[in-house]
């Protein structure tokens, strides 16, 4: 099924004005003069350790350790991360790294 021009333009529209409404309604909803609830700053300092778990548990949910090559290049990535970041401090750095490390281990060793 193809869409038609209007149809891709309508869609388009549509996915931008989303994009815009979740952009722009925290400005909107929490002021600058107006002090958010505690429960947002809250959420404001535990969900990023909290995403950053979940998406730690996400990546490593596949690895099997009884089977080649038993999460060694996943371990080894990790490692990298933690290292570098306890060293440089830099979160970019740190999973850009690491994530190249992976990819070698991954296409080249196991």
């Amino acid at each position: 099924m193809t869409l038609t021009a209007s149809q891709t333009l309508i869609t388009v529209l549509a996915v931008a004005l989303g994009c815009m409404i979740t952009r722009f309604a925290p400005f909107v909803i929490f002021p600058d003069s107006k002090e958010p609830p505690e429960v947002v700053t809250w959420l404001g300092k535990v969900l990023p350790a909290a995403m950053m778990g979940l998406l730690v548990v996400y990546s490593l949910k596949g690895v099997s350790l009884v089977s080649p090559p038993h999460g060694i290049p996943e371990f080894l990535a990790i490692l990298v991360i933690v290292l570098l970041h306890r060293w440089k401090h830099n979160t970019l750095l740190s999973i850009a790294a690491g994530t190249a490390v992976y990819m070698l281990l991954v296409q080249t060793v196991f």
